[in-house]
């Protein structure tokens, strides 16, 4: 199939890091229900329908319900629950 072969030829062609730069936030997105942050520099706010995180630039607010910090560590942190939206807010200056 043609098609098929076209995109196998594509996707084999994108290189995609697989993992952050040094120093720089990660943020994966698994469905409605979890977000894992990498590289971030701790909770600055802490609420079942909001979680804000400190990121090297700005902030990472994660909206939803039932939200909870699943795991913490001082590299990465897992937010688990009912997720709506992820937003980056970015310092000024």
């Amino acid at each position: 199939m043609p098609g098929r072969q076209l995109l196998r030829r594509l996707t084999e062609g994108i290189d995609l890091p697989g993992e952050s730069l040094p120093g720089q936030p990660l943020v994966e997105l698994a469905g409605d229900q979890r977000v894992l942050i990498e590289n971030h520099m701790g909770v600055t706010e802490y609420g079942a329908d909001q979680i804000r995180v400190q990121v090297r630039y700005g902030q990472i607010c994660v909206r939803g319900e039932g939200m909870e910090l699943a795991r913490m560590t001082k590299e990465q942190l897992v937010i688990a629950g009912r997720i709506d939206s992820v937003t980056l807010i970015r310092r000024r200056g």
